[in-house]
């Protein structure tokens, strides 16, 4: 599949960098895979995505959001930027603030991102000690929608993950994360297919 038929991803991290390191590696694993990182966005400066970006020669922006003079102005920052690459679709993975209505705006059905729970529970950063304090036997992991609330957009796929009686948070991470890495390209690919056909779609139709 050449560059051209692939469609043009934005990954949004704050983190290592875990996810982007598999999405990256299952798009060089299978050629025919029909999304191309083309930018890397993170909030953290210097993070591990941000050097695993660097390192697979994928372009960065990172600044802090306190450099601008409010959330707004650094989404603007950030549009540009996925204006500049020509970005088509945005997964967020790892990215450790809300989207607001500036990229919501822009790219609304377009974003997604993936969570360590089966929300609708346990929402928000702490996902992992959450399961554990509440004694569940399964949480798992999300992909969904993103909207303007916390983890509150529409579900894309599940996968259930068992948690163990002797499990703390390092064992349940180490679990989840393995199904993390397997579960978000597999549908990333699936929802870039799709924005690659509206973007043609659209393409044709101002066209005509």
């Amino acid at each position: 599949m050449s560059a051209r038929e692939r469609c043009r991803l934005a990954v949004f991290a704050s983190g290592a960098g875990s996810n982007l390191r598999a999405i990256l590696a299952h798009a060089e694993r299978n050629p025919d895979w029909p999304g191309q990182v083309v930018l890397v966005v993170s909030d953290k400066p210097g993070c591990g995505a941000t050097d695993i970006a660097a390192a697979a020669g994928v372009p960065v922006f990172a600044a802090r959001v306190r450099d601008f003079a409010d959330k707004a102005a650094f989404e603007q920052a950030v549009l540009n930027q996925l204006r500049v690459y020509q970005v088509e679709g945005i997964a967020l993975a790892g990215y450790m603030r809300l989207v607001g209505p500036v990229l919501l705006q822009a790219y609304g059905g377009r974003i997604v991102n993936l969570h360590p729970s089966l929300l609708p529970a346990f929402p928000g950063r702490t996902a992992v000690q959450d399961a554990l304090a509440a004694g569940v036997r399964e949480t798992g992991v999300t992909v969904h929608w993103v909207d303007e609330g916390l983890d509150t957009g529409p579900v894309i796929a599940q996968w259930r993950v068992p948690v163990f009686a002797d499990d703390d948070v390092d064992r349940l991470w180490a679990r989840l994360h393995r199904i993390e890495h397997l579960l978000y390209p597999v549908v990333l690919g699936e929802l870039a297919r799709q924005w690659k056909q509206h973007t043609a779609d659209a393409g044709t139709a101002a066209d005509g």
